[in-house]
């Protein structure tokens, strides 16, 4: 089973990057974590099926 990736957009910051995703069997799922560049929290959701995997994050204000 290969690691599938997700873009994740910064809500503080507004940087890209990516997250690797949870095993589908594990999904949908919040993810706690700190931005790679500004390094302020996020949660991220993902979810997905057999075709993809998405998420969007958002700050704890939120």
């Amino acid at each position: 089973m290969s690691t599938r990736f997700i873009t994740i957009t910064c809500p503080a910051c507004g940087e890209s990057f990516e997250v690797a995703a949870p095993p589908l069997e594990e999904l949908p799922a919040e993810l706690d974590y700190d931005c790679e560049v500004c390094c302020r929290p996020m949660v991220i959701a993902v979810e997905g099926d057999e075709d993809g995997v998405w998420g969007e994050a958002r700050g704890l204000d939120e």
